[in-house]
């Protein structure tokens, strides 16, 4: 069980803001890089706001949204260099800004590949199956960390 008053996950902004938050990559000019805490698609990651309490774009002002939306590009560039070197099935990126679930600004860069199954290459990765999201095989591990850090290189390439 998650102990909420410990967790990171309870809050990602204010932990990475507090250096607490285990999944950051790299602090960009508008937000924190982070690699996703599921890995069914490696490569996974998210860009967090920096701003506590924002909770869509336009709740920014114009230069930290242009800001922020750079930061996006940025790390999905990153997402995809470092997808393609690592594996010749790497197809494209894709990148969304949602907010159903989680209540603060946070864009997701999604790697694709041809080797996903036929019936989900070409659709949101949101209908994979429920265990995709839950099951530890697909959870952030150590088998990351190659993948992690080929990104946060590249991150650091784009500066």
């Amino acid at each position: 069980m998650i102990d909420k008053a410990t967790d990171f996950r309870s809050d990602r902004i204010g932990s990475a803001l507090r250096d607490e938050n285990p999944t950051v990559m790299r602090r960009l000019d508008a937000g924190f890089a982070v690699i996703g805490d599921v890995q069914f698609l490696p490569g996974y990651s998210i860009l967090l706001t920096d701003e506590p309490g924002v909770e869509r774009l336009s709740d920014l002002p114009r230069p930290r949204r242009l800001a922020y939306l750079a930061d996006m590009d940025r790390l999905g560039e990153a997402v995809e260099r470092a997808c393609r070197a690592a594996d010749p099935a790497f197809r494209r990126v894709n990148l969304e800004i949602l907010g159903n679930q989680d209540a603060f600004l946070h864009a997701h860069v999604w790697p694709r590949f041809d080797w996903e199954p036929e019936h989900l290459v070409r659709k949101p990765v949101w209908l994979y199956p429920p265990d995709h999201w839950r099951d530890e095989r697909y959870a952030l591990g150590p088998r990351h960390d190659a993948i992690r850090a080929a990104i946060t290189a590249e991150l650091d390439a784009l500066r």
